[in-house]
C-alpha cells in the first residue's frame, strides 16, 4: 500500500522510482532530493526506494548508470549519424540540455557509490566514447586521449556554463548554435 492507503501496481518499480527521482532533481537538484519525496511521487510506501536502492546514494548512483549509458549512446548516434567530431560536442550539449537532472548526478562523485562495478562500466564505456580508452597512455595514444579530455573539457565547460545561465550575457541562441560556433576552435587545433 501506499503511504496515502492506496494500493500500487508497478510493472516495474525500480523504474518508477528512478523516474521520480529524476522529476525531483529537476526541480531541486541532486542535493535536495528525499528518498521520501521520491516515494510519494511514485506512490508508494516511503521504504520502497530504500528497499530498492539502500540509500539516496544509492539510487542517485541508479541516476548516475542511467546518465552515462544515455550520453554514451547519444555520442555514438552523432559519430554514426554526421561523422564530425564537432557534432559528437554538440551531442554532448544536447545530452546536457535534455538529461539535465542526470548531468546534474553524472560529474558528482561525492554524491553517489562511485566504485559500485555497474557504474565504472558505465562511466568507462561514456568516457572510452569522448576520449577513447586510456589504459596506454603513452607516445600517440597519450597525446589522442589528451585531445580528447580537452575536447571534452570544452564542451561540459560549455554546457554547465549555458546550464547555470553564466553565458546569457555573451551568447544568443540555441545551446547547440552556440556550441558549434565554440566547438570549431577545435577543429583549427586539431590541423
Amino acid at each position: 500500500m501506499s503511504d496515502e492507503g492506496r494500493p500500487y501496481h508497478h510493472g516495474d518499480l525500480p523504474r518508477a522510482l528512478l523516474a521520480a527521482a529524476i522529476e525531483v532533481i529537476e526541480e531541486v537538484g541532486p542535493g535536495a532530493l528525499s528518498l521520501r519525496e521520491v516515494a510519494r511521487r511514485a506512490g508508494v510506501s516511503h521504504a520502497a526506494p530504500a528497499h530498492h536502492f539502500g540509500d539516496k546514494a544509492g539510487l542517485l548512483t541508479a541516476v548516475a548508470i542511467e546518465g552515462y549509458r544515455l550520453v554514451r549512446q547519444a555520442l555514438v548516434d552523432a559519430a554514426q549519424q554526421t561523422g564530425d567530431f564537432r557534432e559528437v560536442g554538440v551531442a554532448y550539449v544536447t545530452f546536457a540540455r535534455t538529461h539535465r537532472a542526470h548531468f546534474e548526478v553524472m560529474y558528482r562523485p561525492e554524491l553517489y557509490h562511485a566504485d559500485d562495478p555497474v557504474l565504472v562500466e558505465a562511466r568507462e564505456a561514456a568516457s572510452a566514447t569522448l576520449y577513447g580508452p586510456t589504459t596506454e597512455l603513452t607516445g600517440e595514444a597519450a597525446s589522442g586521449a589528451l585531445a580528447g579530455v580537452a575536447a571534452w573539457s570544452l564542451v561540459h565547460g560549455f554546457a554547465t556554463l549555458w546550464l547555470n545561465g553564466n553565458l546569457d550575457h555573451v551568447v544568443q541562441g540555441e545551446p547547440e548554435d552556440a556550441a558549434r560556433a565554440v566547438t570549431r576552435f577545435l577543429a583549427l587545433r586539431r590541423r
